[in-house]
């Protein structure tokens, strides 16, 4: 199937640093709640139809996701895939590349800086997201050969 891809790249929402509490573990704070449903309502206006959800399985992301995903109107599969924490750029897109050629729209969410990363490998162009940052990429190669795309937009919903 050939087509133009869509990967939407949504850095997890603002998280809170309670003591004794391990990184994987941190929570959203106030402001990461508020943001993430922010997030969840610019997807569902800007991009409704998601098929495919890869989240990092830290609490965080989690959280973000299902903040976000009452927003949205699309019902999509959901991965959560431990690999996506503190995964690299490349670590990021292997995991794309993974996704089966019949989706053609991703969010993945996860964490700094890989997702930065993967903007840039992407897109050549170096590029800052903030927490509950997006970035919309569309591509037209399967996800099993994607190694260009092109930056669709940019987003910093805020709640």
């Amino acid at each position: 199937m050939r087509g133009k891809r869509t990967l939407v790249l949504l850095r997890h929402a603002k998280s809170a640093w309670p003591q004794d509490t391990e990184d994987f573990d941190r929570p959203l704070n106030d402001r990461g709640e508020r943001d993430a449903a922010a997030a969840g309502r610019w997807l569902g206006t800007h991009r409704p139809g998601i098929e495919l959800v890869l989240c990092s399985s830290a609490l965080r992301a989690r959280r973000t996701w299902e903040l976000a995903a009452g927003q949205i109107p699309a019902a999509p599969t959901v991965r959560y895939e431990p690999r996506l924490y503190a995964a690299s750029g490349a670590q990021l897109l292997d995991v794309v590349r993974g996704a089966p050629s019949t989706v053609l729209t991703i969010l993945l969410i996860a964490h700094n800086p890989g997702l930065e990363e993967l903007v840039g490998q992407l897109t050549g162009e170096p590029t800052e997201l903030k927490t509950a940052g997006i970035a919309a990429l569309t591509a037209d190669a399967h996800w099993s050969g994607l190694t260009r795309a092109g930056a669709a937009e940019f987003a910093k919903p805020r709640g």
